[in-house]
């Protein structure tokens, strides 16, 4: 199938890439990065603490 385009209108803008990020945009997106990892490090710990051998519940408490 072929296809001819007599006319094409277009309008190109040019901009800086770093102008599409907005601060508030910034924000949202450290903010979620920040709570990707504490997340991260809150299910490493419940690891550790699974795969730890302790000698009872008195220990692990005062540990803490």
């Amino acid at each position: 199938m072929e296809v001819h385009i007599g006319d094409i209108v277009s309008t190109v803008r040019a901009v800086d890439g770093d102008s599409l990020l907005t601060p508030q945009t910034l924000s949202k997106i450290v903010q979620a990065v920040l709570e990707a990892v504490r997340e991260q490090e809150e299910h490493y710990k419940r690891v550790r603490a699974e795969q730890r051998i302790s000698s009872g519940v008195r220990e692990e408490l005062e540990e803490e």
